[in-house]
């Protein structure tokens, strides 16, 4: 641990979690919860929206999303903790600033996993009709529930078979595209997936950066590599390298795939934009035509199995969200126990949430669409306060010695910036969900100053 990481531990903290992870078990959660195959469901969205140029799109969101990632990498080497942005913020920005980043943060570590539940559901529903769908989404949740509780080690060797499972499929996708390809010839031109397909008019660059909005929540859950920051063995240089490390292979995974069903495709953006009701399913019509059913049942049952182990991925971060929350007394400090270094009592609480959520939506035909109208903003809030807390530690306090103004000032405040612009592109109902999510928290923040003053428990 650095000499500032040692110098931001605060007194009351104590190393209860075990340290068992390496590197590839740092980028197998990372990848895990990002999904390899994140822009499946999406692909007709961006296709639209972007006038066809869906690739140039990722491309973009790669890029926007690298100063968020180089912001953590920052964060992780001098403040080494498991509450990742809450323990950044409360320390260079103060313990009222980490409550609101680590409250942020929990809205999106509880909501994604269960977007990812509810999904599996659905899919083993389409599988085995006979089973409802809310029962596969609870079985989902207690499978991976309960590979959490083994522990954070077994868990990644768990997922680190199903990763290579996905990458496998996205091979097998990828090897079968480019033979058609070759054999058969493009549905649109060559370049049209990084310039556009013409069918809306010309390349429009506001079209590009109006679908980027969106495809940043693609990458959701690369950060949360950070939580498990106390937990890896050798350093919190690891960290900070596969956190960049996961953001640069899911851009490439994302390019890639994109880049090639986009020329299977043989809809036109034109076609895609007029008729919403196919986006959904294109990128499983594209394969399903062009390559074979097939190709399209192996996608559709890995993107299955993945959304499970992403959730997994993402209950393991929520748990150390509410772990760290707890230890700093920011939660009930019953969140902080561990046992033989699991914090099985977070992970619980992370889990009832979690299927409480999932469940419902499940129960409920517009259940997907409430539950991922509103994920991003937990996610985006936090980003920008890990943005202000790299200005906050290195160019305000100079914690971190002599300022350097590209890594300390400039590239936050881009990323802040960014993070706020796609914000303020977010649904009405996303918005109205952060606002009361947000008051929520200062209400629960008053709550607690007002028991310190009157002699209650001192974070």
């Amino acid at each position: 641990m650095s000499g500032t990481g040692t110098a931001a531990r605060t007194t009351d903290e104590r190393d209860d979690l075990r340290r068992s992870l390496g590197f590839r078990d740092l980028v197998v959660y990372g990848l895990l919860f990002v999904a390899p195959m994140a822009p499946v469901g999406v692909f007709a969205t961006l296709d639209a929206r972007s006038h066809g140029a869906v690739a140039l799109v990722y491309l973009v969101a790669t890029v926007a999303m690298a100063f968020t990632a180089f912001s953590y990498a920052q964060m992780v080497r001098v403040i080494p903790r498991a509450g990742s942005v809450f323990a950044y913020a409360r320390v260079a920005l103060g313990k009222e600033a980490g409550f609101v980043a680590g409250w942020m943060a929990m809205l999106d570590y509880l909501l994604i996993p269960a977007v990812a539940y509810l999904f599996c559901g659905i899919a083993m529903n389409s599988l085995v009709p006979e089973v409802s769908r809310w029962a596969w989404t609870a079985l989902a949740v207690v499978v991976t529930t309960l590979l959490n509780l083994w522990g954070v080690r077994a868990a990644a060797r768990v997922g680190f078979l199903v990763l290579a499972m996905e990458i496998v499929v996205l091979v097998v996708f990828a090897v079968s595209a480019v033979v058609v390809l070759a054999q058969d010839g493009a549905e649109r031109s060559w370049l049209s997936p990084l310039s556009g397909d013409g069918t809306q008019g010309a390349f429009a660059l506001s079209a590009v950066i109006g679908a980027v909005s969106v495809a940043v929540l693609s990458y959701l859950g690369f950060d949360a590599v950070a939580t498990f920051a106390e937990e890896v063995t050798g350093g919190s240089e690891k960290v900070a390298r596969a956190v960049l490390l996961c953001l640069a292979l899911a851009g490439v995974l994302f390019v890639a795939q994109t880049y090639l069903v986009a020329l299977l495709e043989p809809a036109t953006s034109a076609q895609l934009a007029a008729d919403p009701g196919k986006q959904a399913s294109a990128f499983y019509d594209a394969v399903d035509v062009s390559v074979g059913t097939w190709l399209h049942d192996l996608v559709a049952v890995s993107k299955a199995i993945g959304a499970a182990f992403a959730a997994l991925a993402g209950q393991a971060a929520a748990g150390r969200l509410l772990f760290a929350m707890g230890r700093d007394r920011r939660l009930p400090r019953g969140l902080a126990k561990t046992d033989a270094g699991v914090p099985r009592v977070a992970l619980l609480c992370a889990a009832v949430i979690t299927m409480v959520a999932a469940v419902w939506a499940a129960r409920r035909d517009d259940g997907m669409d409430r539950l991922v109208s509103v994920v991003d903003i937990g996610a985006l809030t936090a980003f920008t306060l890990l943005h202000a807390s790299v200005v906050g530690w290195f160019a305000v306090r100079r914690a971190g010695g002599p300022v350097v103004w590209w890594p300390h000032v400039v590239v936050p405040v881009a990323g802040a910036g960014i993070t706020v612009a796609v914000i303020v592109a977010a649904s009405g109902a996303a918005q109205v969900v952060g606002v009361v999510w947000l008051a929520v928290g200062l209400g629960v923040l008053v709550g607690q100053r007002g028991r310190r003053g009157g002699g209650g428990v001192v974070g």
